[in-house]
């Protein structure tokens, strides 16, 4: 999912929180008018500033029942319609609950006038604020911000209804090709349409082409991050983590890469910010005392930055040294020793660590550093351990399924015994987060996390 989607959904929480605030305002000076004041004298009590704060309370209610109608789907291609309706079963269903608190309880405000015109107003209001949102997100369409950029393989009427329904530039979807079959030189001109023209979307059309090349697609758009789309045969499919959508009156099949994606994105980068700052602060002290050591072990920085590949590409990771100055030229003599099948190296007495890089590879304590990283945006709490890029290079195709998401301080590898695993059965592990992640699994990932700290587990 694009970042500019991501952004849209997300700001349409605080627009629809200030118009139903806004609304609610407008309401309570309306009802100090003179027309209506002569019409209804007022019989209540109810200052300004703790009306806002009564409103500032009850207006996360309405939010909260917005996210349960799909009001903030960020998945979803919602019509002017389709909000009006959720808004307003939304705004009903909260006003409705106000005046049920105010007839069981009796404490709040005895004034129909302010439920009853409040309830309109946020209707006009918050379908406003999001038919705003959504005109500059258009009107940004056009000149090809945010749009999802599509190729399309085949030659059949499903190719020309999908084309024609993308031709609109409002709806987000520019096609950028249209690769009538597949052929021995397919892959390279979509390798050439990514270069030159950027491709979000592959969606192949023709259902009746061999599982073979629909394989070769897939893993094409896997190793490229693009999500894969098919035109099903209507008599069935084989497929596990998939989504059917329907578009231009054909239904879609979209290969699941992880459902990480959304307000799920949004909410772990909140906690990995969150965690890094809290990590950073309260942990300086030991980063000063663990400086101190390094320095007085043996010469060379505090700090070291290793090249690793994530989602984007490659990025400088920070750990404290624990090996010596410039272990990793000394990396190629020692490669015949590795006790560890699969490309990564692993040496259980590797003669480069330092004494005090055995303590701090024992706890962990190395990886430390990383929380800039993660403020960096470069990895994320939890994930898949980030690789050189001459490990990179060795992954066969199936293996490059962990680059599908941004690399992770910690993982399902590293809490699952990681220095005993085979890199197959490593990547087995973090496939199954990328499929399956949820928070819940984050959390138990990070508490396992500490209780191998804790207890000074071994570190690969």
């Amino acid at each position: 999912m694009k970042k500019s989607e991501l952004f849209f959904t997300a700001i349409l929480v605080p627009v629809d929180f200030l118009m139903v605030v806004l609304a609610a305002i407008v309401t309570y000076f309306l009802r100090f008018t003179g027309q209506v004041v002569e019409i209804r004298p007022i019989k209540f009590d109810l200052p300004l500033q703790q009306y806002i704060v009564l409103i500032a309370l009850v207006a996360p209610v309405w939010l909260i029942i917005f996210a349960l109608l799909g009001l903030y789907n960020p998945k979803k291609k919602r019509r002017f319609v389709d909000d009006l309706y959720s808004v307003f079963v939304g705004v009903s269903t909260g006003a409705m609950g106000i005046v049920l608190y105010i007839f069981l309880r009796a404490e709040l405000f005895s004034s129909r006038f302010l439920v009853l015109v409040t309830w309109s107003l946020a209707i006009m209001f918050v379908v406003f604020g999001r038919s705003l949102v959504r005109f500059i997100q258009q009107r940004l369409y056009r000149y090809g911000y945010g749009a999802h950029r599509v190729a399309l393989i085949g030659q059949t009427s499903a190719t020309k209804h999908i084309k024609d329904n993308y031709r609109n530039p409002l709806f987000g979807y520019k096609v950028v090709g249209v690769l009538p079959e597949i052929n021995g030189d397919t892959l390279e001109k979509l390798e050439n349409l990514s270069q030159t023209q950027g491709i979000d979307e592959i969606i192949q059309t023709d259902p009746s082409i061999p599982k073979t090349k629909m394989l070769e697609l897939i893993d094409f758009a896997n190793e490229r991050k693009i999500d894969m789309k098919y035109v099903p045969d209507l008599f069935g499919t084989e497929a596990i983590n998939i989504e059917v959508k329907v578009i231009a009156g054909f239904p879609l099949v979209e290969f699941r890469r992880t459902p990480l994606d959304g307000w799920g994105k949004i909410i772990k980068r909140v906690i990995d910010v969150i965690g890094a700052v809290f990590g950073l602060v309260f942990l300086t002290p030991l980063f000063v005392l663990v400086a101190i050591a390094i320095k007085l072990d043996s010469p060379g920085p505090v700090f070291v930055r290793l090249t690793r590949v994530g989602r984007d590409g490659n990025f400088d990771m920070f750990k404290f040294r624990s090996m010596v100055k410039d272990a990793h030229k000394m990396k190629k003599d020692l490669l015949k020793y590795s006790e560890r099948q699969g490309p990564l190296f692993k040496m259980k007495n590797d003669p480069r660590i330092t004494q005090v890089g055995k303590l701090l590879r024992k706890t962990r304590i190395d990886e430390l550093p990383q929380f800039i990283n993660i403020l960096k945006d470069d990895i994320s709490l939890v994930g898949p351990r980030p690789h050189e890029p001459e490990e990179v290079a060795q992954y066969r195709k199936h293996q490059n399924k962990v680059l599908a998401i941004k690399p992770g301080m910690t993982g399902m590898g590293q809490v699952s015994g990681a220095a005993d695993l085979s890199f197959d059965e490593e990547v087995k592990l973090d496939t199954y987060y990328i499929e399956n992640w949820s928070l819940k699994m984050d959390l138990q990932i990070l508490l396992r996390t500490a209780k191998i700290v804790v207890r000074a587990e071994a570190a690969y």
